[in-house]
């Protein structure tokens, strides 16, 4: 939705915005944007890295593009990119395909691509996933610092507790396509308001522990085509009442850049 790569046909925007400096880029065109303004790192590499290109030309393209260089000067950028991001030998990769790396590598060249025209903001989208933990915490470790190297805005999604606790400095809880919280990283770990989010924390297993039997939220997530009346969570929170299932939160202003959406938070 963000950088509209879903077709128009098959998404309907009910409300809300996506504002970019302060500009609503909703409806925008998207051309002009994505890659330029928005980069983004996509959860499995392997699937978003043409198979018939090779690396180099693919970073090129969106330098061409956007940038409007030629392609002299497009393939030194593409190969300064690589050995950016970490590729012990960027000629050769330059010239390599997707295939012939790893994993961690094929990741480090999607990382190459979406910082390519210097966005303004990067959205990673579960970009450790795939990845074993090894190289998992190399590709953290490249994006956190690449972040403060080129003043980037990350905009990481993740359902990973420990990502979160290692790279971001505020954190957005979602559940049901909706906030529950919203409070910097320190709060949410240690004074969470919103019952989803003590529940996920709850279940974060704890390794000084090691024989205890996990936690696990009862239930499952709602489906978004049949969503419940009411508050999202209210079927499986454990501190539900009559009013949860009938009205839908408001998002409550706890404390300077502390949000929460539960009724609770009101009285009940």
């Amino acid at each position: 939705t963000v950088i509209g790569l879903m077709p128009s046909r098959k998404l309907h925007v009910t409300g809300g915005s996506v504002r970019l400096d302060g500009e609503d880029i909703l409806g925008r065109d998207m051309g002009a944007i994505r890659g330029r303004r928005i980069g983004m790192i996509f959860q499995n590499p392997t699937s978003h890295l043409d198979p018939v290109m090779t690396i180099g030309n693919q970073i090129r393209e969106g330098l061409s593009r956007h940038k409007g260089l030629d392609d002299r000067a497009a393939k030194a950028e593409a190969i300064a990119l690589l050995t950016q991001v970490g590729f012990p030998d960027p000629p050769r990769a330059f010239a390599s395909y997707a295939h012939q790396y790893s994993g961690g590598m094929r990741q480090r060249a999607m990382i190459a691509m979406a910082l390519a025209c210097n966005p303004q903001v990067v959205v990673a989208d579960e970009p450790t996933t795939a990845l074993d933990v090894m190289i998992q915490a190399q590709i953290l470790e490249l994006l956190d610092d690449l972040r403060h190297k080129l003043g980037l805005s990350v905009v990481l999604v993740t359902h990973d507790l420990g990502v979160v606790a290692e790279v971001c400095d505020t954190v957005l809880v979602m559940y049901g396509g909706v906030t529950a919280e919203y409070a910097d990283v320190d709060t949410i770990f240690n004074d969470p308001q919103h019952p989803y989010t003590q529940q996920l924390l709850r279940a974060f297993p704890d390794l000084s522990r090691p024989t205890e039997r996990l936690i696990s939220i009862p239930g499952a997530p709602p489906r978004l085509d049949n969503l419940p009346p009411g508050c999202r969570f209210a079927p499986r929170c454990p501190q539900v009442f009559d009013r949860c299932h009938s009205e839908a939160p408001k998002l409550h202003r706890l404390s300077a850049g502390h949000l929460a959406s539960c009724h609770l938070l009101d009285g009940g």
